[in-house]
């Protein structure tokens, strides 16, 4: 299965545009952002468990990193309420599940081969927000490897973001709040993918919060 796969292509999909799909297990279900494999792949998602339903125990041979985005996603290392940040390295395993149901956000099989850093992050407690180099954002440094960085954002209303992609590409997931691209507005929970190097007229009139991952595309395929 390849959904969205060629990295080199810039990407976005509208929350309320977009189709949910069941999972294997009942009561979850996948909003497939993007996918190379089957049931075991390199994935980006949304995924939303129903109250009560859990996943089989499983592990990420690849690492895994997620967002709450509301709700209480648990498993045996403990509850994470919405707002918070988590990245599961490579040989790492769980069994997921939520008693009063969840959403988050998810990618697998991505984490670069030597980074093997275990990150939780309750961002609503956090206190160590910055001002970026842009007036009018401060940003949340979540994780840094390599060229890889991870960030939870406020845009004020009016803010526009970099007029080119970072080196390794740009990912977005609004939080809350909306942006826009000049012909499109994309509200919460909405996800946009640009390539290295591509053009980038994102901003926002109303204000959000974003979070942003930077410099982790692989690169094109030749030919």
């Amino acid at each position: 299965m390849k959904i969205r796969a060629d990295f080199a292509q810039p990407v976005a999909v509208a929350y309320d545009e977009a189709l949910w799909t069941p999972s294997p297990m009942s009561g979850v279900e996948r909003l497939m952002l993007d996918r190379i494999g089957d049931e075991v792949a390199r994935a980006t998602s949304l995924v939303r468990y129903a109250p009560g339903s859990r996943f089989s125990a499983h592990t990420h041979a690849l690492g895994e990193e997620f967002f709450v985005l509301d709700g209480t996603f648990s498993d045996e290392t403990g509850d994470y309420p919405a707002g918070t940040y988590v990245r599961n390295p490579p040989g790492s395993a769980h069994a997921p599940h939520t008693d009063d149901g969840c959403t988050i956000f998810v990618k697998l099989r991505q984490f670069q081969p030597d980074d093997g850093q275990r990150t939780v992050i309750d961002t609503k407690a956090a206190t160590g927000w910055q001002a970026a180099a842009t007036p009018g954002i401060e940003a949340l440094l979540l994780h840094r490897f390599g060229r890889e960085t991870v960030s939870l954002q406020r845009w004020r209303a009016g803010v526009h973001g970099p007029d080119r992609c970072p080196a390794g590409g740009y990912e977005l997931l609004v939080v809350d709040g909306s942006l826009d691209d000049g012909g499109h507005r994309y509200g919460a929970r909405s996800w946009l993918r640009l390539p290295d190097g591509g053009a980038c007229a994102l901003g926002t009139a109303d204000g959000a919060t974003l979070l942003i991952k930077e410099g982790h595309l692989p690169p094109p395929e030749p030919g």
